[in-house]
């Protein structure tokens, strides 16, 4: 089945991609029938983590999970995909093997390219190459945020952050439904209990309104201290300062 057959506004939808946004129309056709699309039935493995590389993916609609598995099959998820997203691109640009495991979290349309045929498009279309640069690098900057909530906020902490994320700093209600307590779990790398012992604590404490279906932000402000969330640029200099000072000190 052909891409342009499967999603007529494939190269619409392509191009709301930053790696193809300088891209023409006809730059966009050519590089879409390179790649296949696929439908993916919910659950269903995409490509598993120590794999050889299978190519380049962009998720067209849907959800995608990329996640690790620990050495006793425990699931943490480094981030949950969106449309229109690319994905796999280091096992590609490298040759190496998946460093992550990649699953629909929902009934979702994806495209792949086969590695060859995709680093043959950067020597083609430069700009593809290019476009990847300040993407790799902003990733880069989440797994850095990520490892130090991991090393330094504890798990009431890092749901409460979690909890700000999904609804937008309380600007919508959380389905439960679509972020299960086992799921949440995943996401900030700890125990389901841990979860929801954080969700119980913050509705006893009126922060939260939590049913079984969803989760409403009642004091978004106060889950943002607790998450250790300042104010953008109003104190991260002096937040640098005492980092130095303290790193100093046990130098000394």
């Amino acid at each position: 089945m052909s891409s342009q057959s499967l999603f007529p506004d494939l190269i619409d939808r392509m191009s709301r991609l930053e790696h193809f946004s300088k891209l023409s129309t006809a730059d966009l056709a050519a590089i879409v029938d390179i790649g296949r699309v696929k439908q993916v039935a919910e659950g269903e493995w995409i490509f598993g983590e120590g794999d050889p590389c299978e190519g380049l993916y962009v998720l067209i609609s849907g959800r995608v999970h990329l996640f690790k598995i620990g050495p006793e099959g425990q699931e943490h998820i480094m981030v949950v995909l969106k449309p229109v997203t690319m994905f796999n691109e280091v096992a590609v640009l490298d040759g190496g093997v998946n460093p992550a495991t990649a699953i629909a979290a929902q009934e979702s349309i994806i495209w792949r390219s086969r590695r060859d045929d995709f680093l043959g498009l950067i020597d083609t279309y430069p700009a593809v190459g290019l476009g990847m640069l300040p993407i790799l690098a902003r990733r880069n900057r989440e797994l850095v945020t990520r490892f130090e909530d991991l090393s330094f906020l504890t798990v009431r902490a890092r749901t409460a952050k979690l909890l700000l994320e999904l609804s937008r700093f309380g600007e919508r209600p959380i389905d439960r439904r679509s972020h299960s307590v086992s799921t949440m779990a995943a996401r900030i790398c700890t125990a389901p209990e841990a979860v929801s012992r954080s969700i119980t604590f913050f509705k006893l404490n009126g922060y939260i309104e939590s049913s079984r279906n969803r989760i409403a932000i009642q004091n978004p402000n106060r889950l943002a201290e607790l998450a250790q969330i300042a104010e953008p640029c109003s104190v991260n200099r002096t937040q640098m300062t005492q980092k130095k000072l303290i790193y100093a000190d046990k130098n000394r």
